[in-house]
Protein backbone atom coordinates (compact mmCIF):
# COMPACT_ATOMS: atom_id res chain seq x y z
CA UNK A 1 0.00 0.00 0.00
CA UNK A 2 1.22 3.43 -1.02
CA UNK A 3 2.72 5.81 2.08
CA UNK A 4 1.12 8.25 0.56
CA UNK A 5 -2.37 6.69 0.01
CA UNK A 6 -1.98 6.04 4.28
CA UNK A 7 -0.92 9.61 4.97
CA UNK A 8 -3.87 11.28 3.06
CA UNK A 9 -6.35 9.41 5.12
CA UNK A 10 -4.17 10.31 8.14
CA UNK A 11 -4.75 13.93 7.50
CA UNK A 12 -8.51 13.04 6.26
CA UNK A 13 -9.03 11.72 9.45
CA UNK A 14 -7.39 14.23 11.70
CA UNK A 15 -9.02 17.28 9.87
CA UNK A 16 -12.70 15.35 10.57
CA UNK A 17 -11.51 14.55 14.26
CA UNK A 18 -10.87 18.93 14.71
CA UNK A 19 -14.15 20.29 13.03
CA UNK A 20 -16.11 17.69 15.18
CA UNK A 21 -17.39 20.23 17.78
CA UNK A 22 -19.47 17.43 19.84
CA UNK A 23 -16.61 15.74 21.08
CA UNK A 24 -12.95 16.22 22.43
CA UNK A 25 -10.13 14.75 20.61
CA UNK A 26 -6.95 14.05 22.99
CA UNK A 27 -3.89 12.52 21.46
CA UNK A 28 -4.99 8.98 22.22
CA UNK A 29 -8.72 9.36 20.58
CA UNK A 30 -6.50 11.09 17.15
CA UNK A 31 -4.03 8.12 17.50
CA UNK A 32 -7.04 5.42 17.75
CA UNK A 33 -9.38 7.23 15.26
CA UNK A 34 -6.42 7.38 12.43
CA UNK A 35 -5.71 3.59 12.89
CA UNK A 36 -9.05 3.23 12.66
CA UNK A 37 -9.27 4.57 8.79
CA UNK A 38 -6.31 3.14 8.26
CA UNK A 39 -7.34 -0.56 9.19
CA UNK A 40 -10.85 0.11 7.09
CA UNK A 41 -8.97 1.18 4.36
CA UNK A 42 -6.34 -2.01 4.36
CA UNK A 43 -6.84 -4.53 7.08
CA UNK A 44 -2.90 -5.26 6.87
CA UNK A 45 -2.05 -2.27 7.94
CA UNK A 46 0.34 -2.02 11.45
CA UNK A 47 -1.17 1.66 12.02
CA UNK A 48 1.00 4.36 13.22
CA UNK A 49 2.36 5.35 16.72
CA UNK A 50 2.45 8.91 18.79
CA UNK A 51 5.18 10.26 16.54
CA UNK A 52 4.11 10.04 13.71
CA UNK A 53 0.92 11.30 15.11
CA UNK A 54 2.74 14.67 16.47
CA UNK A 55 4.36 14.72 12.71
CA UNK A 56 1.06 15.08 10.62
CA UNK A 57 -0.31 17.73 13.30
CA UNK A 58 2.96 19.37 12.41
CA UNK A 59 2.85 18.73 8.72
CA UNK A 60 -0.44 19.94 8.72
CA UNK A 61 0.39 23.56 10.72
CA UNK A 62 2.72 24.36 7.96
CA UNK A 63 2.78 25.99 5.16
CA UNK A 64 3.33 23.50 3.08
CA UNK A 65 0.72 21.95 4.70
CA UNK A 66 -2.58 23.45 5.08
CA UNK A 67 -1.58 26.24 7.70
CA UNK A 68 -4.30 24.90 9.74
CA UNK A 69 -6.12 26.88 12.82
CA UNK A 70 -5.23 24.12 15.03
CA UNK A 71 -6.28 25.14 19.05
CA UNK A 72 -4.36 23.22 21.99
CA UNK A 73 -6.90 23.25 24.59
CA UNK A 74 -5.72 22.55 28.04
CA UNK A 75 -7.77 20.16 30.04
CA UNK A 76 -6.70 19.08 33.64
CA UNK A 77 -3.29 17.40 33.09
CA UNK A 78 -4.09 16.79 29.28
CA UNK A 79 -4.90 18.40 26.36
CA UNK A 80 -7.30 18.47 23.63
CA UNK A 81 -7.19 19.29 19.82
CA UNK A 82 -10.04 21.26 17.73
CA UNK A 83 -10.22 24.35 14.83
CA UNK A 84 -10.26 27.37 16.46
CA UNK A 85 -12.89 27.89 13.27
CA UNK A 86 -15.07 24.87 12.98
CA UNK A 87 -15.97 25.98 9.22
CA UNK A 88 -12.10 25.27 8.43
CA UNK A 89 -11.20 22.35 6.77
CA UNK A 90 -8.04 21.79 4.33
CA UNK A 91 -10.79 19.95 1.96
CA UNK A 92 -12.03 24.12 1.26
CA UNK A 93 -8.42 25.34 1.33
CA UNK A 94 -6.17 26.60 -2.01
CA UNK A 95 -3.48 24.35 -3.32
CA UNK A 96 -0.16 23.89 -1.38
CA UNK A 97 3.23 25.13 -2.28
CA UNK A 98 4.09 21.28 -2.81
CA UNK A 99 0.41 20.60 -4.94
CA UNK A 100 1.28 23.69 -6.90
CA UNK A 101 4.25 22.79 -8.12
CA UNK A 102 3.21 19.24 -9.12
CA UNK A 103 -0.17 20.26 -11.43
CA UNK A 104 2.46 23.07 -12.95
CA UNK A 105 4.92 20.26 -13.97
CA UNK A 106 1.93 18.21 -15.23
CA UNK A 107 0.56 20.91 -16.92
CA UNK A 108 4.00 21.40 -18.73
CA UNK A 109 3.81 17.97 -19.85
CA UNK A 110 0.26 18.34 -20.90
CA UNK A 111 1.07 21.10 -22.90
CA UNK A 112 2.82 18.75 -25.52
CA UNK A 113 -0.18 18.29 -26.97
CA UNK A 114 -1.69 20.97 -27.41
CA UNK A 115 -2.99 21.42 -31.11
CA UNK A 116 -3.27 18.00 -31.82
CA UNK A 117 -6.66 16.44 -32.48
CA UNK A 118 -8.02 14.14 -30.05
CA UNK A 119 -6.42 16.14 -27.74
CA UNK A 120 -8.26 19.26 -28.02
CA UNK A 121 -9.60 19.29 -24.07
CA UNK A 122 -5.83 20.41 -23.11
CA UNK A 123 -6.49 23.27 -25.15
CA UNK A 124 -9.87 24.26 -22.50
CA UNK A 125 -8.22 22.46 -19.16
CA UNK A 126 -5.06 24.21 -18.75
CA UNK A 127 -6.95 27.56 -18.67
CA UNK A 128 -9.30 26.11 -15.99
CA UNK A 129 -6.57 24.69 -13.91
CA UNK A 130 -4.47 28.08 -14.33
CA UNK A 131 -7.66 30.06 -13.25
CA UNK A 132 -9.21 27.90 -10.57
CA UNK A 133 -5.88 27.27 -8.52
CA UNK A 134 -4.03 30.33 -9.73
CA UNK A 135 -0.98 28.88 -10.78
CA UNK A 136 0.54 31.26 -13.02
CA UNK A 137 3.66 32.85 -11.50
CA UNK A 138 5.16 34.21 -15.42
CA UNK A 139 3.87 34.63 -18.76
CA UNK A 140 7.36 32.92 -19.98
CA UNK A 141 7.44 29.74 -21.63
CA UNK A 142 10.15 27.78 -19.71
CA UNK A 143 9.97 24.43 -21.88
CA UNK A 144 9.05 23.71 -25.14
CA UNK A 145 8.76 20.63 -27.24
CA UNK A 146 9.65 19.17 -30.76
CA UNK A 147 6.38 19.65 -32.30
CA UNK A 148 4.24 20.71 -35.63
CA UNK A 149 1.31 22.34 -35.31
CA UNK A 150 1.25 22.55 -39.41
CA UNK A 151 1.83 19.13 -39.64
CA UNK A 152 -0.05 17.63 -42.82
CA UNK A 153 -2.02 14.62 -41.96
CA UNK A 154 -2.16 15.64 -38.44
CA UNK A 155 -6.25 16.00 -39.03
CA UNK A 156 -6.52 12.14 -39.73
CA UNK A 157 -5.11 11.32 -35.55
CA UNK A 158 -8.14 11.88 -34.34
CA UNK A 159 -10.08 9.54 -36.40
CA UNK A 160 -7.05 6.69 -36.46
CA UNK A 161 -7.09 6.94 -32.66
CA UNK A 162 -10.92 6.22 -32.38
CA UNK A 163 -10.55 3.87 -34.60
CA UNK A 164 -7.72 1.71 -32.88
CA UNK A 165 -9.87 2.33 -29.50
CA UNK A 166 -12.86 0.88 -31.23
CA UNK A 167 -11.36 -1.77 -33.89
CA UNK A 168 -13.00 0.02 -36.53
CA UNK A 169 -11.86 -1.42 -40.09
CA UNK A 170 -11.39 1.65 -41.97
CA UNK A 171 -11.63 2.41 -46.19
CA UNK A 172 -8.38 4.78 -46.56
CA UNK A 173 -7.49 6.76 -49.47
CA UNK A 174 -3.66 7.21 -50.31
CA UNK A 175 -1.09 7.92 -51.94
CA UNK A 176 2.76 7.06 -51.95
CA UNK A 177 5.90 8.84 -52.84
CA UNK A 178 6.39 5.90 -55.14
CA UNK A 179 2.81 6.09 -56.71
CA UNK A 180 1.04 8.50 -59.54
CA UNK A 181 -1.86 7.37 -58.50
CA UNK A 182 -4.20 7.56 -55.14
CA UNK A 183 -5.68 4.39 -53.97
CA UNK A 184 -8.45 2.85 -51.74
CA UNK A 185 -6.98 0.54 -48.83
CA UNK A 186 -9.61 -1.77 -46.70
CA UNK A 187 -7.14 -0.80 -43.73
CA UNK A 188 -7.55 -1.99 -40.21
CA UNK A 189 -5.74 0.14 -37.85
CA UNK A 190 -3.50 -1.00 -34.81
CA UNK A 191 -1.26 1.36 -33.40
CA UNK A 192 -0.01 4.99 -33.96
CA UNK A 193 3.85 5.72 -33.94
CA UNK A 194 5.87 9.21 -34.27
CA UNK A 195 9.53 9.30 -35.43
CA UNK A 196 11.16 12.63 -36.93
CA UNK A 197 8.27 13.86 -36.42
CA UNK A 198 6.34 12.80 -38.76
CA UNK A 199 3.13 10.34 -37.80
CA UNK A 200 2.68 7.13 -38.93
CA UNK A 201 -0.14 4.36 -38.43
CA UNK A 202 0.15 0.41 -38.24
CA UNK A 203 -2.14 -2.17 -39.42
CA UNK A 204 -3.65 -4.59 -41.60
CA UNK A 205 -4.02 -3.68 -45.20
CA UNK A 206 -6.41 -6.43 -47.14
CA UNK A 207 -3.93 -6.21 -50.27
CA UNK A 208 -1.12 -7.29 -48.00
CA UNK A 209 -0.43 -10.57 -45.83
CA UNK A 210 2.36 -8.50 -44.03
CA UNK A 211 2.21 -5.58 -41.08
CA UNK A 212 1.34 -2.14 -43.30
CA UNK A 213 2.80 1.38 -42.34
CA UNK A 214 1.02 4.14 -43.48
CA UNK A 215 2.17 7.81 -43.55
CA UNK A 216 -0.16 10.43 -42.68
CA UNK A 217 1.11 12.60 -44.54
CA UNK A 218 0.25 10.79 -47.70
CA UNK A 219 -3.37 10.09 -46.73
CA UNK A 220 -5.68 11.94 -48.67
CA UNK A 221 -9.04 11.01 -46.77
CA UNK A 222 -10.57 8.46 -44.50
CA UNK A 223 -13.78 6.77 -44.37
CA UNK A 224 -15.50 3.93 -42.09
CA UNK A 225 -15.84 0.52 -43.57
CA UNK A 226 -18.45 -2.48 -43.04
CA UNK A 227 -15.98 -4.91 -43.48
CA UNK A 228 -15.14 -6.90 -40.19
CA UNK A 229 -12.18 -5.71 -37.88
CA UNK A 230 -9.16 -8.36 -38.65
CA UNK A 231 -6.84 -8.62 -36.09
CA UNK A 232 -4.66 -11.29 -37.46
CA UNK A 233 -1.80 -8.80 -37.92
CA UNK A 234 -2.29 -7.74 -33.81
CA UNK A 235 1.09 -8.03 -32.27
CA UNK A 236 3.25 -6.70 -28.97
CA UNK A 237 4.24 -3.04 -30.91
CA UNK A 238 6.57 -1.88 -27.79
CA UNK A 239 8.75 -5.47 -28.52
CA UNK A 240 8.14 -4.31 -32.56
CA UNK A 241 10.48 -1.00 -32.48
CA UNK A 242 12.54 -2.89 -30.25
CA UNK A 243 15.23 -3.64 -32.73
CA UNK A 244 14.87 -1.11 -35.03
CA UNK A 245 15.51 2.70 -35.85
CA UNK A 246 12.64 4.56 -37.09
CA UNK A 247 9.54 2.79 -38.28
CA UNK A 248 10.66 0.65 -41.13
CA UNK A 249 11.11 -3.67 -40.58
CA UNK A 250 12.23 -5.11 -43.42
CA UNK A 251 10.69 -9.16 -43.93
CA UNK A 252 13.92 -9.96 -45.37
CA UNK A 253 17.04 -8.50 -43.16
CA UNK A 254 18.17 -9.92 -39.73
CA UNK A 255 18.95 -8.56 -36.60
CA UNK A 256 22.66 -7.40 -37.16
CA UNK A 257 26.09 -6.03 -34.95
CA UNK A 258 26.62 -3.00 -37.09
CA UNK A 259 30.16 -1.13 -35.56
CA UNK A 260 31.54 2.53 -36.03
CA UNK A 261 33.62 5.05 -35.14
CA UNK A 262 32.92 8.69 -34.41
CA UNK A 263 35.49 11.82 -34.48
CA UNK A 264 36.14 13.19 -30.98
CA UNK A 265 34.19 16.31 -31.33
CA UNK A 266 30.96 13.72 -32.31
CA UNK A 267 31.47 11.27 -29.23
CA UNK A 268 30.31 13.26 -26.53
CA UNK A 269 26.66 13.73 -28.27
CA UNK A 270 26.62 10.20 -29.06
CA UNK A 271 27.91 9.01 -25.61
CA UNK A 272 24.99 10.99 -24.20
CA UNK A 273 22.39 10.39 -26.72
CA UNK A 274 22.81 7.06 -28.24
CA UNK A 275 21.70 5.71 -31.47
CA UNK A 276 19.93 2.97 -30.20
CA UNK A 277 18.70 1.50 -26.77
CA UNK A 278 21.58 -1.60 -27.83
CA UNK A 279 24.48 0.89 -27.61
CA UNK A 280 27.52 -0.35 -26.40
CA UNK A 281 31.11 1.35 -25.94
CA UNK A 282 33.98 -1.06 -27.22
CA UNK A 283 36.83 2.07 -27.48
CA UNK A 284 37.48 5.24 -26.40
CA UNK A 285 40.69 7.93 -26.97
CA UNK A 286 41.46 10.86 -27.59
CA UNK A 287 41.32 10.32 -31.73
CA UNK A 288 38.27 8.10 -31.85
CA UNK A 289 35.13 6.20 -30.23
CA UNK A 290 34.08 2.96 -31.43
CA UNK A 291 30.87 1.74 -30.68
CA UNK A 292 28.39 -1.10 -31.50
CA UNK A 293 24.72 -1.64 -32.15
CA UNK A 294 22.65 -4.43 -32.58
CA UNK A 295 19.57 -3.25 -34.67
CA UNK A 296 17.55 -4.29 -38.13
CA UNK A 297 19.31 -2.27 -41.07
CA UNK A 298 16.85 -0.11 -42.44
CA UNK A 299 16.49 3.17 -44.59
CA UNK A 300 16.02 5.05 -41.63
CA UNK A 301 19.43 3.53 -39.76
CA UNK A 302 21.33 4.63 -43.18
CA UNK A 303 19.65 8.26 -43.12
CA UNK A 304 20.37 8.18 -38.91
CA UNK A 305 23.98 7.22 -40.01
CA UNK A 306 24.62 10.12 -42.92
CA UNK A 307 22.84 12.62 -40.90
CA UNK A 308 26.41 12.74 -38.91
CA UNK A 309 28.74 13.15 -42.21
CA UNK A 310 31.74 12.78 -41.61
CA UNK A 311 31.93 12.29 -38.07
CA UNK A 312 30.87 8.67 -38.00
CA UNK A 313 32.07 5.89 -39.83
CA UNK A 314 30.91 2.55 -40.29
CA UNK A 315 33.42 -0.41 -39.91
CA UNK A 316 31.62 -3.31 -39.93
CA UNK A 317 29.63 -5.16 -41.52
CA UNK A 318 30.63 -4.37 -45.50
CA UNK A 319 27.52 -4.66 -46.84
CA UNK A 320 26.33 -1.32 -44.99
CA UNK A 321 29.53 0.14 -44.67
CA UNK A 322 29.79 0.16 -48.74
CA UNK A 323 25.73 1.27 -48.80
CA UNK A 324 27.00 4.31 -47.07
CA UNK A 325 29.91 4.73 -49.03
CA UNK A 326 27.88 4.67 -52.27
CA UNK A 327 25.05 7.43 -50.81
CA UNK A 328 28.33 9.17 -50.16
CA UNK A 329 29.92 9.41 -53.58
CA UNK A 330 26.54 10.02 -55.32
CA UNK A 331 26.08 13.12 -53.14
CA UNK A 332 29.68 14.06 -53.90
CA UNK A 333 28.84 13.96 -57.68
CA UNK A 334 26.04 16.43 -56.50
CA UNK A 335 28.94 18.78 -55.75
CA UNK A 336 31.63 17.99 -58.08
Amino acid sequence: MSTNKHAIIRYQTLDKCFRNTGKRYYIEDLLEACNNALFDFDPNSLGIKKRQLYDDVRFMESSQGWSIPLEKVKDGRRAYYHYEDDSFSINNQPLNDNEAEQIKSAMLVLGRFKGLPQFEWVNELIPKLDQTFNLSSQNQEIISFDTNEFLIGAEYISTLFKAIQNKQSLIVTYKSFKSIDEQKINFHPYHLKQYNNRWFVFGKNDGFDNLTNLALDRIKSIDHSSIKFDTSQMIDFEEFFEDIIGVTKPDDVVLTKIILKATPQLAPYIITKPLHGSQKNIEETESFYTFSIEVIPNYELNKKILSFGNGIQVLEPTKIREAIKEELAKTFEKYN
